[in-house]
């Protein structure tokens, strides 16, 4: 009987909850702010400001996961790509927590921080700024899409996976010369080529229907008179110059995926993989995207040793032919440099 009654102490007995501290930004100097979550204090501040109301749910529970700790729990899984095991040793609280205000956060971000735009009023000065980095006129970005690596999911798992051989989602975006994103398709599976995404892409259709001005994109892209790529042949000193000034401009996106994946490790490979359905990987890419970009509008910097070129895709020839408009219109570039 005593047995029994041990037995029944040591299995029906609920244990006391364990509180741990929870670091708040108060017990951290600046320089281990901007090393933990890629942000300085006064920006994340902000951006918990922001993200306040959406984030603080009605509860009776005297130990509740504030906005604050929600915000700095998912920077630094954005940050460093970690398992929510170390995130959550770091803050104080629970594998589970640390899921839920990622989720939470990401969210939030996606709603509230309106970060990504393509900005119309001021194309001419975008024109003018490419213009003095690569030399071409009329040029309102570069686009180019990369692999962000993902766990295999459970339901068409052939479809992420990529001509490299790992799962992944295939992001394409359009940045300005200054690595700022002014566009981006987050939904994609690693599969699909980089022309069928464009060609599937709001964006496509709305430099159809408006003279704007023209892409920089690589041969993995159609040619139009809305998107130039290079001449996969040169046959004449015109023909290398145009490449050469055309990779010039082109290059900035290739910066700002690599300055992307540096600032958040979770969608470099460094970081393992985004362990999460394909869906959320979808939203996290975006909302780091959102969050690079709100780095560039606060003038934060970025170590330049992390400051690398992203070479994750590698580039392929279009599988669509180019158009007559597009060829007539590189032609006349061309001629720009002979």
């Amino acid at each position: 009987m005593a047995a029994l009654l041990h037995l029944y102490n040591c299995q029906g007995r609920r244990n006391d909850r364990l509180f741990r501290e929870r670091i708040g930004l108060d017990q951290l100097r600046d320089f281990e702010v901007m090393s933990r979550y890629r942000l300085d204090r006064v920006s994340i501040e902000a951006l918990i400001g922001l993200l306040a109301d959406d984030l603080m749910k009605p509860t009776r529970r005297s130990c509740s996961i504030s906005a604050e700790i929600q915000v700095l729990v998912t920077l630094r899984y954005l940050a460093k790509g970690s398992f929510y095991s170390e995130v959550a040793d770091l803050h104080g609280v629970s594998r589970s927590s640390v899921c839920h205000a990622v989720e939470s956060v990401v969210t939030a971000i996606n709603d509230k921080l309106d970060t990504i735009r393509f900005p119309l009023e001021i194309l001419n000065c975008t024109k003018y700024s490419f213009y003095n980095k690569c030399g071409l006129p009329n040029v309102i970005g570069a686009i180019d899409g990369t692999l962000i690596p993902i766990q295999a999911p459970a339901e068409n798992e052939a479809a992420y996976v990529c001509r490299k051989g790992f799962h992944a989602i295939n992001m394409q975006a359009v940045v300005d010369s200054n690595m700022r994103f002014l566009d981006i398709v987050a939904r994609w599976p690693g599969s699909q080529h980089d022309s069928f995404i464009f060609n599937n892409c709001g964006l496509k259709d709305v430099l159809e229907s408006a003279d704007l001005g023209y892409l920089l994109g690589d041969s993995g892209y159609p040619l139009r008179s809305y998107l130039m790529t290079p001449i996969l042949n040169p046959s004449s000193v015109a023909e290398v110059n145009f490449n050469n000034h055309h990779s010039s401009g082109r290059s900035v996106v290739e910066k700002a995926f690599g300055v992307l994946k540096s600032r958040f490790r979770c969608l470099h490979k460094s970081g393992g993989c985004l362990m999460l359905k394909p869906s959320k990987c979808c939203k996290v890419a975006e909302a780091c995207v959102r969050l690079h970009n709100f780095c560039i509008d606060r003038q934060i910097p970025l170590n330049e040793d992390l400051a690398e070129r992203d070479t994750s895709d590698d580039i392929s020839v279009c599988q669509l032919p180019p158009s007559r408009s597009g060829s007539e219109k590189r032609s006349r570039l061309v001629r720009l440099f002979q």
